[in-house]
């Protein structure tokens, strides 16, 4: 197996976007020519928006169907542009989130069955990422995270349930699960592990694209990195 398309996702405070980021880092750090993108639905964006606005979240500010709407067709078209740039760069492409992220986000926010229908109709064209892996957090944490940004907030009711729409997903047993309850070093070194044991088959047949920086992996250090979350 060649690992050239890695999808990172997860609920909201999992830290997606800080591992994604970091693991392209250091795969191109190792010699391996990675990249990351970002396929997010800009609910993050709309929220900083209606705070400014002086409202209390994406939703208050446009309604949570509308935001569901803007949500899907914003993902789809960052997921177009992510698999464009694939198709004419090459190398190894870290997304961060992916169409499963939709598929949850509807059923964590208590979207009709149909709008998921729709959903998969419309993403049905981009092909499945070569591993996916769901990085899992105590709604606890995650809240604490988010509250730590400043600019957004989610209920632990909320929290929960993105949890479980994960675990729903007809795409769950596809997944690598990685706790990331810890810090983001563990978290990381966790990511690389579960890397390596998916690249072996593929050195032994082919010399193993990602195998081949994989000592450099396991001793890079992880000085420098911000814990944050993006968008």
């Amino acid at each position: 197996m060649t690992l050239r398309t890695i999808a990172l996702v997860g609920m909201d405070g999992s830290g997606k976007t800080t591992q994604a980021h970091r693991l392209a880092d250091e795969l191109a750090a190792a010699g391996v020519p990675a990249v990351y993108r970002r396929n997010a639905g800009g609910r993050h964006w709309v929220g900083r928006v209606a705070v400014r606005l002086g409202r209390r979240d994406a939703e208050d500010l446009i309604g949570r169907r509308a935001m569901l709407v803007v949500e899907s067709v914003l993902r789809w078209l960052a997921i177009l542009r992510t698999l464009l740039r694939r198709a004419f760069t090459g190398g190894v492409v870290v997304m961060d989130r992916y169409a499963v992220c939709q598929y949850a986000s509807l059923r964590a926010r208590g979207a009709r069955p149909a709008a998921e229908r729709r959903a998969r109709l419309a993403y049905r064209f981009f092909p499945r990422p070569d591993v996916t892996f769901l990085l899992t957090v105590d709604p606890e944490v995650a809240q604490r995270r988010i509250d730590a940004r400043g600019y957004d907030h989610e209920s632990m009711a909320y929290l929960r349930a993105a949890a479980e729409a994960y675990r729903s997903l007809p795409e769950y047993p596809t997944f690598v699960v990685i706790d990331a309850n810890g810090t983001p070093d563990e978290v990381s070194a966790a990511l690389h592990a579960e890397l390596r044991r998916l690249s072996a088959p593929a050195a032994h047949r082919s010399g193993g694209l990602l195998l081949a920086g994989a000592a450099t992996l396991a001793a890079m250090a992880t000085v420098g990195y911000q814990f944050a979350e993006l968008l």
